[in-house]
């Protein structure tokens, strides 16, 4: 794992072409890319798989991470889930096989689509109402905008936890 780490990319100003007002989530997204390259750096697909104790695998924090964000865009963009992201969910908890590079380009894939999709987002839709699953919970544009980025987070900070102790119990 190399040390040199570059300053975090809420620290490095603007995005070009991302307004302000979705700037935070596209932070978010490159930090999970490059924290997760740095601190899995190396780990191998067994160590990925690994559970410690009842602990989740990374692995599993890996898919969380990609797909959760998935989910929570289709909510952003006012849409409920289909029958193959619910699948998905369903599935999130099992042992897998997914090499590294796999998950992490999963990630990245996830993470594009989603920034493709939250660039529809214009200021004078924050306010906007979003249903949120079968119970139709409600929430707000921008509601799901910090969410997407503080849940994302959550799991990075869980993510690098896991790997570290990945890297401790071999």
């Amino acid at each position: 794992m190399s040390e040199a780490r570059p300053q975090e990319a809420w620290l490095r100003g603007r995005i070009e072409g991302v307004p302000p007002h979705l700037m935070p989530v596209f932070h978010s997204f490159a930090m999970v890319r490059e924290d997760l390259a740095h601190y899995t750096e190396g780990l191998t697909t067994e160590d990925i798989w690994r559970r410690t104790g009842a602990l989740p695998s990374l692995g599993f924090h890996l898919r969380h991470i990609a797909h959760s964000v998935d989910r929570l865009v289709t909510y952003l963009c006012g849409d409920q889930l289909s029958d193959a992201q619910i699948a998905t969910l369903k599935q999130e908890t099992e042992p897998g096989t997914a090499t590294l590079a796999e998950l992490l380009a999963d990630i990245d894939e996830k993470l594009s689509d989603a920034e493709r999709r939250i660039r529809t987002i214009e200021p004078g839709m924050l306010n906007e109402p979003r249903y949120i699953g079968k119970k139709r919970l409600p929430s707000t544009v921008l509601g799901l905008l910090v969410h997407v980025a503080e849940h994302t987070q959550r799991h990075l900070g869980q993510a690098i936890t896991t790997a570290k102790l990945a890297r401790e119990t071999r």
